[in-house]
This record gives C-alpha cells, structure tokens and sequence, in this order.
C-alpha cells in the first residue's frame, strides 16, 4: 500500500520515498481515526496527510514525551533544533535532517502551502513548555490558531475545493478546532497528570470547578456533579465549533469529501461515547466502538466509489470536475 501511494504522487527519490513511510507509520501507529480516514483519499494525496500528520505528531512528541527526565529546557533546545531544520527545509537553504522535515518540506513545496502554518503551529507547540491553563475562551482559541486551525489550513490545498480557498478555509480552521477540542475534552485526565487544564477556567469556574477539584477527581476516581455539568458545557462548545465547520464539507473536492466526512462523525462521534460514559474522562478514556468506527468506514468507502464513479463519468462527457487551486478559480460550487 505504502509503494502503491508514493508511486501514484510521483514520489521517486529513495530517501525522499523513506521518509514519507516514516510519517504514513507515525499516522498509523497514533492517529487511529486519522488514518483510517486518510485511507479513503485518493492514493496520491495520501502521502501528504501523512507528511502533515507526521511532523505534527514530531513535534507535538518533543513536548509531551521525550521522557519523564528531560527538562523544560531540553525539550525547548529540541524544538529550537526542529525549528531550524524547518526554517532550511523550506527555504532549500539545506539538508533538513529529521525525515518527517524533509516529508513536510516536499509536501509544503508540492502544494504551495503557506510557510506561516508551521510558522504558527511551532509556536503553539512551544507555549506548551511553560503554559498551563487559559483563563478564558478566547485566550485558548488563540493557542488552537497554531495548534489545530493551521492543521485544517495545511490541508486544505491537499484536498482541493470546488470553490474559492479562501471560502473555505474559516470552515477548514473550525474543523481542526472542533478535532482539538474533542481530544481536549477526551484527554481531560491525562492531560491533568501532565500538568495542564485545556479546558478555560472562566468556562470551568461558572459550574464551581477549579483545579483541585479535577485532581482530587483525578486522584480518588470519585464524581462531582459540577464537574460533570462543566464537561457537559465544554460538550456543548465543542458541537458547536463542529456546526460551524459542516459547510466546509461541501466545498471541497469531490473525491476527498468521504475522507473529512469520515472523520467528522468519528471525531464527533467521541463526544457522544462520552456523553454515553457520563462524562467520565477524568477516569477512563473514551473511545468510538470498533463496529461504529467499521460502520462509518464503510459508509466513506461507498461514498469514495460514487464519487470516483461520477468523476469518470464527467470525464468520459469530456466535463470532469475541475477542484480550485487557489483563490482564482472559478467553478460551480457545491450545494
């Protein structure tokens, strides 16, 4: 499979080949839901989630798990490190270094994507060394720009849209919120014996909770009912950042629609293993049951051979459909 992908983007260079297989294992080795929708991508688009996943997950790895005795500065000296292999990456200034580097360098090359995503995202990334909560909602949506809004902009040019970029770029950025959001409301606990409360306190505080209540649930695996009301307004905030991202779905390119789709209920769908838990993520993990997640892959795979259906047929009528670019194009857009 991992042959057939690279073969179909036009990957030849042994070492370049090398370390597009080192993302495509990293994507699926920790991102279960992610791959198995990037699976319903055409094979030469796969390569490139997988480049995009794969630095991501680098990086975010440097932060949370290099190891219970590397210090905050050590950690901060590796991103510093992984910064600079970026920054000569991108501008071919030299060799890159870590292959997820050199991956995204020729993913980011191929398709045009905008140097300020990573630019933002490491940034994010870095604030993790030394902040540890956020005092309002605002203040958090201002990490999740670099941290999870880049991510859908990183994409975008990937998936291709049958409208203007620009269009559909807020939906995009909405989507990787509502994804980073899920996984904060999911990783409540672990997340708390790392230190950190990505939940915004003005949000926590307006139900009675504070840090120590969340330990001393943390700790004696007991409920509270304030905690239980405040997860359940982070619930609330979430599906509505995933209404706001759903317009985007229409916008882009035919044939990668079942890929996000697939990946919009799953994700969604977390929250509704949580609900069904009774908001006990401070206690175990919640997980989407690997019937739904069969369920909802097989929906995307018969939505994939419609598509690819279609596409052939506008193509043997000599009318394909044409996914925008950029901001220049100018096609019929989806409804």
């Amino acid at each position: 499979m991992t042959r057939r992908e690279l073969d179909a983007a036009g990957i030849t260079d042994p070492a370049l080949r090398a370390a597009y297989t080192r993302c495509r294992l990293l994507n699926a080795r920790h991102g279960r839901t992610y791959f198995l929708a990037t699976r319903l991508l055409p094979a030469d688009r796969r390569p490139a989630v997988h480049a995009l996943y794969g630095f991501a997950r680098w990086a975010d790895d440097i932060v949370d798990d290099m190891g219970a005795r590397a210090t905050t500065a050590e950690r901060a000296a590796t991103l510093t490190r992984l910064e600079e292999q970026l920054r000569r990456a991108l501008s071919d200034a030299g060799p890159a270094g870590e292959p997820v580097v050199v991956a995204l360098a020729d993913t980011a090359a191929r398709y045009a994507i905008d140097p300020a995503h990573f630019t933002d995202f490491m940034a994010s990334m870095r604030s993790d060394l030394t902040v540890t909560d956020y005092a309002t909602y605002d203040d958090l949506r201002a990490y999740m720009h670099g941290s999870a809004a880049v991510i859908g902009l990183q994409m975008l040019p990937v998936l291709g849209t049958v409208t203007a970029r620009s269009r559909a770029a807020p939906h995009a950025a909405a989507l990787g919120v509502a994804f980073q959001l899920t996984n904060f409301l999911r990783d409540v606990g672990e997340d708390l014996d790392r230190g950190r409360i990505y939940l915004p306190a003005d949000l926590l505080a307006a139900h009675g909770v504070q840090r120590d209540l969340l330990l001393w649930s943390r700790r004696t695996g007991r409920h509270d009912p304030r905690i239980t009301a405040a997860l359940r307004a982070a619930d609330d905030l979430t599906r509505a950042v995933y209404r706001e991202a759903a317009p985007g779905l229409a916008m882009l390119d035919p044939v990668s629609r079942p890929c996000i789709r697939t990946a919009y209920v799953l994700y969604r769908g977390i929250l509704d293993a949580i609900a069904d838990g009774g908001y006990a993520v401070l206690h175990r993990r919640a997980v989407v049951r690997r019937r739904r997640r069969a369920t909802v892959a097989a929906d995307g795979l018969v939505r994939v051979l419609s598509a690819r259906l279609r596409a052939r047929g506008g193509a043997a009528r000599g009318t394909p459909p044409v996914p925008c670019r950029n901001d220049a194009c100018s096609v019929k857009e989806a409804g």
